[in-house]
């Protein structure tokens, strides 16, 4: 494999739902490869930031009966848990990492500033990103998105519990279609759900380039750094 690097700074979105597993909010071998996976990428000299999501411990639409803005910021903690949980599990490994908040949480993190952000990437340090966007209403892909930009990421590399994009869910539909790639354009006017359209309109008008593929897949962080076609290109 050609080990020259695609991407230098790169953003990491891990779904929460990704990291666990069947009854259980956190599967240790999972962790474990994911964790193996950013030390690898991190030891060949990329520079990554990660958003958490959520969905393991809490996501706010759960909380159908319950006043939203409180519903959503459960889920803001529930990101920030999994934070924890990475740093932890990375600096086993001996990679420094640093839990950034959207909002402040005494003893968890800092409070996100993209200036330092930059800052502890440029030093080698692995950032961190809980909590979405801060705000209700918002989904951890726009945060996501966001954090992309404010880092100067080369690419937003969205990592989930299914390996591309299609036209409908392939959980459901063994006929759905998948995308090797697709516009913002093309996958708005389809109304297509693995993203969120707030999240690719960031994205859009940020000119962020995104690849979407599945976590679980083997070695997929690295083979997406280092070029290899895997996935789907939103672009």
């Amino acid at each position: 494999m050609d080990m020259e690097l695609k991407y230098k700074r790169i953003l990491i979105k891990v779904s929460g739902e990704a990291l666990s597993s069947s009854g259980n909010a956190f599967d240790p071998a999972i962790i474990d490869k994911t964790v193996d996976e950013i030390k690898s990428i991190h030891d060949l000299g990329v520079e990554l930031g990660v958003v958490m999501g959520g969905g393991n411990i809490w996501r706010g639409r759960q909380g159908r009966d319950m006043d939203q803005p409180t519903a959503d910021y459960m889920g803001m903690l529930a990101t920030a848990i999994n934070a924890l949980c990475l740093r932890d599990a990375l600096s086993k490994v001996g990679v420094e990492a640093v839990v950034m908040t959207a909002f402040k949480i005494d003893k968890i993190g800092e409070l996100v500033d993209h200036v330092k952000a930059r800052e502890y990437l440029s030093q080698g340090k692995v950032v961190l990103f809980a909590c979405g966007t801060g705000n209700p209403y918002f989904t951890t892909d726009t945060g996501a998105a966001l954090r992309a930009l404010e880092i100067n990421a080369d690419v937003m590399l969205l990592a989930k519990n299914i390996d591309a994009i299609y036209d409908s869910d392939p959980r459901t539909n063994p006929n759905a279609v998948r995308y090797d790639k697709i516009t913002y354009q093309e996958y708005l006017a389809k109304d297509l759900k693995v993203m969120d359209a707030s999240a690719v309109s960031i994205a859009q008008g940020g000119h962020l380039k995104v690849l979407l593929f599945g976590l679980n897949e083997p070695d997929s962080i690295r083979r997406a750094v280092l070029g290899e076609k895997l996935g789907t290109l939103l672009y």
